[in-house]
């Protein structure tokens, strides 16, 4: 049985694949005299032929043509349902077509979950070769059906989506096997993590903004998108600290925002991936209708609540769970509701070769002053996770709001361990209650101790990004090109959900 350290963390200084035994990738490293040493080490600490699960089942798998995978989105486009997939930088051959193609977007109907077909393979950008990085690609997809946005012909659906590090898409999506590209942007850099609310129309898109309005890397563009053939800029948001002239050096580089659905009028930001980080909450009226131009007095008066985080922790994602009841508070004649903010470190080096990155929640129901209320990681000495390679840390948790999770279960990626599933109804005492490790299939990609010089390498899962439906589905995707695995929650774990769409 697997075992969990949850730490209480008051005032935290927070203001159907086969498995192979013996794999050889194509990106196998020619020469590491370190790998035999690395590989006997991982393979003292687990088995990587065999799936490791509880309250978590593997429904069905596609291969992705062994693309390394980062940003899933699920939505039901008339009777069927559609996956889009954002990859990292790469490329292999479409099965579709026979041809070599740069990573980009993979386009699947998972409408039988057990079986998810490929429809088509938008290509991405061709990126630069960087040890370590995976540029290039097409890794963020966000999808809006017409119906749902006010300005937009309700008989199609669309796709927002980056492209490599240089630009950001639209895609008429109407017809999955047949994308339509119907607007883009071309020579932006550090593209990253967008997010799009249908109903509103309101899209924010990360990348680098005027040059002489910011001295950080990324910024967030506020954009109307209810009609996303006709895109109108609304205007750039930061942190006061990242303006040019601005001293001090304040958070670092935005990694990605969310906004606030089903009438939750807020804004989240999380910065800093894996150091200096913050997660910073905003006020989405006074984003939109306070001054437009960037300067401190405009930036402040936005800014709601902020979570500074220690130098050696960042915020990957910044998630909210607002309006939850506790039990532990249900006799309380005041302050019954609450409200949180979960906090997702990013680990970003092998080998636990950091400072552990982790999950963190606050309790922001006075969000001018959040609280740390708890933590969560997965037990490294249970699982020996800094043994397997590759890396062991916290990246992301699911986004979407599906009433069959939210505020009930949320899904962790967390690299070699896997998916990690938590009950929060209490997130003054989260607990885990399911995983899943898949185990490594013919395509699993090498993972080394030292990524610049290829050494100590071993082939290792490293789930990267976790989704949901609403019909209570579960998509993990792998960062070392092992592939989609579709799951379902089982066992007392299926209690806890809410209703399904059927």
């Amino acid at each position: 049985m697997r075992t969990v350290r949850l730490t209480c963390v008051a005032l935290l200084a927070l203001s159907a694949s086969a498995a192979f035994a013996q794999v050889k990738s194509v990106n196998a490293p020619d020469n590491d005299p370190a790998g035999p040493a690395t590989a006997a080490r991982a393979a003292k600490a687990y088995d990587a032929t065999k799936t490791e699960a509880k309250g978590l089942q593997q429904l069905g798998w596609h291969d992705l043509a062994a693309r390394t995978a980062y940003q899933p989105t699920i939505k039901q486009q008339g009777k069927r349902w559609i996956l889009y997939v954002g990859h990292h930088g790469g490329r292999t051959v479409n099965p579709l077509n026979g041809e070599q193609e740069e990573n980009g977007t993979s386009i699947l109907d998972v409408t039988n979950i057990r079986k998810p077909k490929l429809l088509f393979h938008i290509s991405g950008d061709k990126g630069k070769e960087a040890p370590g990085r995976e540029t290039g690609g097409a890794q963020m997809t966000r999808v809006c059906g017409g119906g749902e946005l006010s300005g937009a012909d309700p008989t199609k659906f669309y796709m927002l989506r980056t492209f490599g590090e240089s630009g950001q898409q639209i895609w008429d999506v109407t017809t999955p096997e047949k994308p339509k590209l119907v607007w883009r942007i071309d020579g932006l850099q550090s593209t990253h993590k967008n997010d799009w609310d249908c109903k509103s129309g309101l899209a924010l898109l990360v990348h680098t903004g005027a040059s002489e309005t910011w001295k950080i890397q990324r910024v967030t563009h506020v954009y109307d998108l209810s009609n996303p053939e006709k895109p109108r800029k609304i205007r750039e948001v930061s942190l006061p600290e990242h303006l040019r002239g601005a001293s001090g050096a304040g958070p670092a580089a935005l990694h990605g925002p969310i906004l606030g659905r089903n009438g939750l009028d807020r804004v989240f930001f999380g910065y800093g991936t894996n150091k200096d980080g913050a997660a910073v909450i905003i006020d989405k009226q006074k984003m939109l209708n306070g001054g437009l131009e960037a300067n401190v007095d405009s930036l402040k008066q936005m800014e709601v609540g902020r979570l500074t985080l220690p130098s050696f922790l960042g915020a990957h994602t910044a998630f909210p769970l607002y309006g939850l009841k506790p039990t532990r508070f249900s006799r309380d004649s005041v302050e019954q509701a609450r409200h949180f903010m979960v906090v997702v470190n990013e680990n970003n080096t092998t080998a636990c070769g950091e400072a552990r990155q982790m999950v963190y929640f606050a309790d922001v129901t006075d969000e001018k002053h959040p609280m740390g209320v708890a933590s969560y990681e997965p037990d490294e000495r249970a699982g020996k996770f800094c043994d397997r390679g590759g890396r062991f840390g916290a990246h992301a948790s699911n986004e979407s709001m599906a009433p069959a999770f939210y505020g009930r279960l949320m899904f962790f990626s967390w690299f070699n361990a896997g998916v990690r599933m938590l009950d929060v109804r209490d997130p003054y005492a989260p607990k885990e209650v399911g995983y899943f490790i898949p185990a490594r299939n013919r395509n699993t990609d090498f993972r080394c101790d030292d990524e610049k010089q290829r050494r100590g390498c071993v082939p290792v899962i490293q789930i990267n990004n976790v989704e949901v439906d609403e019909r209570g589905y579960v998509y993990a995707v792998d960062r070392a090109n092992s592939g989609l695995f579709t799951l379902q929650v089982t066992g007392a774990a299926r209690k806890i959900m809410g209703p399904v769409v059927k």
